[in-house]
């Protein structure tokens, strides 16, 4: 796995040739246990260095289209699983913890919704105020910047939009991990801006 900007934080990653970028994972490290956003399968290298690292705890999974290899997660480490309270009537997982606005899955980590997606209730997950991590809707198609996941594909374009623009109450952000594209790892509460700006005109 890649050491990220904190050194608590790695990440893994899969290159999706249809879409030309990569698809990301997130594990932070905790002495109480780890927690794992959105898992990609995993590399021979990057099972052995995740074990090394204590495993996992939770996995939190944003929307239902980022399942993965949750349940293989769960049969090797027995984590436990929270996903998108919005989703809980139809989700196609047993959690043990729906996530709302708010809501705080462990100390320092806590579930923003972003709606308008292409699922209700999408999360993104606010770590230590200081770093999002997002999984479809907020994107990174070109280095540097921030976009949306395309418009053909929002159910609520405005409701979208208005959930980028709430995201600029937290001004500490520093880094955006999005789930699809190239993240960015300073300076992510000007790039929210500015991906504000472009959508608000």
């Amino acid at each position: 796995m890649k050491a990220l900007h904190r050194k608590e934080l790695y990440g893994w990653s899969v290159f999706d040739e249809a879409r030309n970028l990569d698809f990301h994972s997130v594990l932070w490290v905790r002495p109480e246990g780890n927690v794992v956003i959105d898992p990609l399968p995993l590399s021979t290298h990057d099972a052995v260095h995740l074990r090394s690292l204590g495993g996992v705890a939770w996995v939190v999974v944003t929307n239902s289209d980022h399942v993965r290899t949750t349940r293989e997660l769960v049969s090797a480490f027995g984590a436990k699983v929270a996903g998108p309270r919005a989703e809980a009537d139809t989700f196609p997982l047993v959690c043990d913890r729906w996530l709302a606005t708010g809501e705080s899955l462990v100390p320092g980590l806590v579930a923003l919704e972003l709606h308008g997606s292409k699922t209700p209730g999408e999360l993104a997950l606010l770590l230590e105020d200081t770093t999002l991590v997002t999984g479809d809707l907020i994107r990174g198609h070109v280095g540097g910047r921030l976009n949306l996941l395309p418009e053909a594909k929002l159910k609520d374009p405005a409701r979208a939009h208005a959930s980028v623009r709430e995201l600029l109450a937290w001004p500490r952000i520093d880094a955006v991990l999005v789930g699809d594209g190239w993240p960015v790892f300073r300076g992510g509460h000007a790039a929210l801006e500015e991906l504000s700006r472009a959508l608000h005109g």
